[in-house]
């Protein structure tokens, strides 16, 4: 998360850079997009150190569905950075405000694309790796940036080749519109967790799982219920055995079913 920061913010003075020499709508909104990334990265990193924190009186399952948090409110960033790039977009095609120095703008913005793609495929690697939603999100809003700055070499591209400036605005308005898809998505993830939403394939595969093992075992069960806390999955399910059965081995079989259910 730290190495996030720093590029973070030298993805900011880059882009900043390429602006103040072009002038360009698109770079502008790429630029603001590298603001809301670096104060949703602050947020992700705030989030990390608070899911180290033991279970307390108040928090008895612990602070893991930060991390719902920390999704939600990037996701929702996202989407005020692609309204204020549509806004930009708009203004200087209205205003027939065209791009200067092309060249210093492009290489700038593939520069800075080429740094965020492998950021971005290394923060979602590991994410995906440690089961941690919050660097996958962070992974994914970096890529993002990426396919932000893809359209900035699109629309100044077809400004060099063709003359006419307003392609540098529609590109940003096609920017915008694949950013708001990647923070309604990210959103809609972080609801899903927060409401407890059931996943139906980890269901499918918990209800395989217990039918073999409890199978083995000759028993049945029922009330199989499941959430998904962030960093881990709580998992409940009624085990029925046969009235004569000592507790001990109750016990016993039922922990070795736990065991089975967890690998």
């Amino acid at each position: 998360m730290r190495l996030s920061l720093a590029v973070g913010f030298l993805m900011l003075v880059l882009k900043v850079g390429a602006y103040v020499l072009t002038g360009s709508a698109s770079i502008l909104g790429d630029a603001a997009e590298s603001v809301v990334h670096v104060a949703a990265v602050m947020f992700a990193a705030f989030s990390l150190d608070l899911l180290k924190k033991p279970a307390d009186v108040d928090h008895p399952y612990g602070h893991s569905k930060i991390a719902f948090f920390s999704a939600g409110i990037e996701g929702g960033l996202i989407i005020l950075a692609a309204l204020f790039i549509i806004y930009e977009a708009v203004h200087r095609w209205i205003n027939h405000l065209p791009p200067a120095n092309l060249d210093e703008g492009l290489i700038l913005t593939a520069l800075t694309i080429t740094i965020n793609a492998a950021l971005g495929c290394y923060l979602i690697r590991t994410g995906q790796k440690a089961g941690s939603l919050i660097l996958e999100s962070n992974g994914k809003h970096v890529l993002t940036d990426v396919w932000t700055s893809l359209g900035v070499i699109v629309g100044l591209g077809l400004v060099a080749l063709t003359g006419w400036h307003g392609w540098d605005s529609v590109c940003g308005l096609v920017m915008a519109g694949n950013i708001i898809r990647t923070g309604y998505g990210l959103m809609r993830q972080s609801v899903g967790g927060l409401m407890d939403t059931a996943d139906p394939a980890l269901n499918a595969v918990l209800d395989a799982a217990l039918r073999h093992e409890t199978q083995k075992h000759g028993l049945q069960f029922h009330a199989l219920r499941h959430r998904d806390a962030g960093e881990m999955h709580y998992v409940e399910v009624h085990l029925l055995f046969n009235d004569q059965i000592l507790l001990r081995d109750a016990h016993r079989i039922a922990t070795q079913i736990e065991h089975a259910v967890q690998a």
